[in-house]
């Protein structure tokens, strides 16, 4: 199924305060794109806009699908997830009075995954064995890891296409940052996925995006390939510590 996200010119708040302002970005089938700046700069805000969560005051967000475009801002949130784009979102946003094998059956709520429950949650429990040995266990009462990864298999449960990963690192050591993120590679590259990653810890994030795009205070400062972002001055300055 060949997919590609394009975001033009997004401008987006929550009443009186601007979140995005004249954002655009591109993500094309197969690929890792990072969403890289530090915390109220608004990647959080850019992803619930292509979640149908945060309707935007102008600008586009459209998925083409196979030859059809979908404009995302004029669609449910629901209608979106149908659509195979799926979303973990910062926090976990778990159901902690819940299992986790009830936490993962929910993922599958969209009506294209409810026949493929089974081969899902093999796929789920293969990409995290644990989850397997926890699967009875509720999940507000998991580690912080633990829950990150049952956020990530809760999401692979949809069957999505397109997968948006919102800060995999909050509240992680970095023991367990790195090996989130390399299992976010694993799972792009196994269930062939496209990802939009949005995150802070740059160094991380670079290890396995294929394009980055720098926010500050809701706009795009700098995008480039890995290699061109390494070798930016403000990215050397304010991300990795080296005086340009």
């Amino acid at each position: 199924m060949a997919i590609k996200l394009v975001i033009k010119d997004i401008n987006a708040g929550y009443g009186a305060v601007r979140a995005l302002h004249g954002v655009s970005l591109e993500i094309n089938q197969g690929k890792t794109v990072a969403l890289l700046g530090t915390n109220g700069n608004g990647k959080s805000t850019l992803m619930k806009c292509v979640m149908g969560m945060v309707k935007p005051d102008s600008g586009s967000v459209l998925l083409e699908m196979d030859g059809e475009v979908h404009d995302l801002t004029q669609m449910s949130t629901e209608s979106i997830v149908n659509l195979g784009v799926s979303m973990v979102p910062e926090g976990r946003r778990l159901f902690p009075k819940l299992t986790v094998e009830e936490n993962l059956l929910l993922g599958a709520y969209r009506q294209q995954a409810r026949g493929q429950i089974a081969t899902n949650l093999e796929f789920s429990y293969e990409a995290f064995p644990l989850l397997v040995e926890r699967r009875r266990q509720l999940a507000g009462s998991m580690s912080g890891g633990q829950q990150q990864m049952l956020a990530i298999a809760r999401a692979l449960m949809s069957s999505p296409k397109l997968l948006l990963v919102d800060e995999p690192s909050v509240g992680l050591s970095p023991l367990l940052v790195s090996h989130t993120i390399t299992k976010i590679k694993e799972l792009k590259e196994k269930y062939d996925l496209t990802v939009l990653m949005a995150e802070q810890n740059f160094n991380q994030a670079i290890r396995i995006a294929d394009y980055g795009y720098i926010i500050v205070h809701g706009e795009i400062v700098s995008q480039g390939d890995v290699e061109s972002l390494k070798n930016n001055d403000m990215v050397k300055n304010f991300y990795l510590g080296v005086s340009a």
